[in-house]
């Protein structure tokens, strides 16, 4: 059996919002959901989210793997993989199994890594701040 990377669920649905679409409400997905426009509202997913350079989100995030290069304001729990690009910047606390930040990208807010049972209750808080060169 082949091993599954990081974002590829079994269903091959793609939700996509587009640049210039500002959505208020909140999204629950079974497969994997790209946002370059605007959310105002809460999103859980099976799958895989991915913010882009210009995407923009007001909530909380639930999902297994989360690709970040715009702007998230609100809790974001990333069960496998939290990826944040360059050009990311997070406003709000983070739980996540693993964790990965390019130089650029900006944080604010406390970040709890491990297993999927990690929490900001039972994990040693971590505040970070800017994180560029």
């Amino acid at each position: 059996m082949a091993k599954q990377s990081y974002g590829e669920t079994s269903n091959a649905s793609i939700n996509i919002i587009s640049e210039g679409t500002s959505i208020k409400g909140d999204i629950n997905a079974s497969g994997d959901t790209r946002i370059d426009g605007e959310l105002v509202g809460n999103i859980t997913s099976k799958g895989k989210l991915v913010v882009g350079p210009k995407g923009k989100i007001t909530g909380e995030i639930r999902c297994n793997n989360v690709e970040v290069s715009g702007l998230i304001k609100g809790k974001v729990n990333s069960t496998e993989l939290l990826i944040m690009k360059a050009s990311s910047k997070i406003e709000g606390d983070i739980i996540a199994g693993k964790l990965s930040v390019e130089p650029g990208a900006v944080f604010t807010g406390s970040c709890a890594m491990g297993g999927s049972g990690a929490s900001l209750s039972n994990e040693k808080e971590k505040t970070l701040y800017n994180s560029k060169s």
